[in-house]
């Protein structure tokens, strides 16, 4: 905990960004971390809840209460190493995560809760700054080798885990650059993209050896047999992403400027980083529709501003959640509540209760879209007898969320069973932890679970690494 009385002297305090109009001009990150004083202001909030919901609320089992009380007292490196206890990441969370932990405090029942994020930000941040946070090689090898497919969080955590563990370690990407969504699916003025390369950096001085432009399972260049790897390897990973998209089947979804957002988000991320892109498309002058009211719908809205789009209006097809939740009655869970992004926050028109009926459009191209509004009743919703209307919409970009893993290739070349969903199965029970239908191979991360969070991809990729280890040495040091 951090002082006694605390959290009855001290407010939250929000961490300081760049002012909309001015950010929306460029695609770098604009929030600050807190200074060390704020920060141990907020860490001086931790009350001695005596069970501490904050820690069972984070996906990683973050120790909370010991680092705010580290951060109070101004004990910054050994705040780091708690932290780095375990997130692997947390310069990731940090700027990413929802922050479910914060949900969970037990100040949050009645009162603003701690700045849990902020703290972590702030950890991190002066954790590189410092120049604490080096690369930790094994002290010895095992002579395993271990095959890890797929470089977002999930893969990452469990490749630096099974490295430290003292395993040969490959990690294979289907993309050039390392990181998954992390890279091509997160915009860079949320996570800008050197921190995953300090981080590829780190894991390469552990033993980590990466391979990009290599998909396992694929056709054509870079492609690789995905039973290479059973007879190479002593134990592969696949740590793939939920990639295969929730399309809209209306007339008119064949026209020129539907897109899913994945095709969109990530030839920014590209251009940002130097590559030209060919056809890239763009919402610059454009009326531009994101049908989706999640966080890759928010990162629709807030690439659109900033390549000047002529107008954005985002559509959601449930009701508007309410401002505020009943606290009593949801605490210590996640709250469905009225969430506003800094995306929102620079130019946005939001909708509720919207259902699409169709595209329309003139010589192949996308003109306008013509809706409904929708009621729900009892968790079913109905149309609105004559509430159509239509919208100019020059761009329409698709995020209503992902429904799996893409099945071809990797999955079927090794004959993976899936569960109902179509995720690889793989249990998370004790006997024959995150073990596939292959004993020989494992699963981890939004291939295993489905769509998710980077903190739950981690979260994954840790415990796949342990159960890894325990597969190949019998026993295992790492942590759960």
């Amino acid at each position: 905990m951090g002082k006694v009385t605390g959290f009855m002297e001290y407010q939250r305090l929000q961490e300081a960004s760049e002012a909309p109009e001015s950010r929306k001009k460029h695609y770098h990150e604009f929030v600050l971390h807190l200074t060390d004083q704020e920060a141990g202001v907020q860490g001086a909030r931790c009350m001695d809840c005596g069970t501490p919901f904050c820690t069972s609320g984070c996906p990683v089992n973050n120790i909370i209460p010991d680092w705010n009380d580290l951060v109070y007292k101004q004990r910054w490196r050994e705040a780091l190493e708690t932290l780095h206890s375990t997130n692997n990441f947390p310069e990731f969370t940090g700027r990413v995560c929802p922050a479910p932990c914060e949900a969970a405090c037990t100040l949050n029942i009645n009162n603003d809760p701690v700045g849990i994020k902020s703290i972590e930000h702030a950890i991190i941040d002066k954790g590189w700054e410092m120049g604490w946070v080096a690369p930790l090689p094994p002290a010895r090898k095992t002579g395993k080798k271990v095959a890890v497919v797929g470089s977002g969080p999930a893969g990452m955590a469990c490749a630096q885990q099974l490295a430290r563990a003292g395993h040969d370690v490959v990690l294979y990407e289907k993309n050039d650059r390392v990181g998954g969504l992390l890279r091509y699916g997160i915009p860079d003025f949320k996570m800008e993209k050197q921190l995953i390369d300090r981080r590829v950096a780190q894991m390469r001085a552990e033993g980590v050896e990466f391979k990009v432009n290599q998909c396992v399972g694929g056709s054509g260049a870079g492609a690789v047999p995905a039973k290479k790897l059973l007879q190479e390897f002593d134990a592969v990973v696949v740590s793939g992403g939920a990639e295969r998209p929730r399309d809209l089947p209306v007339p008119g979804r064949e026209l020129d400027g539907v897109h899913f957002a994945m095709e969109f988000l990530p030839q920014q991320n590209k251009v940002v980083a130097g590559d030209k892109v060919a056809g890239q498309i763009t919402a610059t002058g454009k009326h531009v529709v994101v049908i989706g009211g999640g966080d890759t719908g928010s990162d629709c809205v807030g690439t659109s501003n900033r390549q000047g789009a002529a107008s954005v209006t985002q559509f959601e097809l449930l009701p508007q959640p309410p401002e505020r939740e009943n606290k009593p009655l949801i605490w210590p869970y996640w709250p469905t509540k009225l969430r506003t992004s800094s995306s929102h926050e620079e130019g946005c028109l939001r909708d509720w209760s919207v259902g699409t009926k169709r595209f329309e459009g003139a010589n192949g191209k996308v003109n306008k879209l013509i809706a409904v509004r929708l009621e729900w009743k009892d968790g079913k919703m109905a149309e609105i007898p004559g509430s159509e209307f239509e919208l100019k919409a020059d761009l329409v970009l698709l995020a209503m969320g992902f429904l799996g893993p893409v099945q071809q290739g990797l999955i079927e070349e090794l004959a993976l069973e899936q569960d109902a969903r179509g995720n690889v199965k793989a249990t998370t029970d004790s006997a024959g932890c995150y073990q596939t239908s292959n004993p020989k191979v494992f699963a981890a991360g939004d291939m295993r679970r489905g769509q998710s969070l980077v903190v739950w991809a981690i979260r994954e990729g840790r415990q796949c690494a342990r159960a890894v280890d325990e597969f190949l040495i019998g026993t295992s040091d790492l942590p759960r």
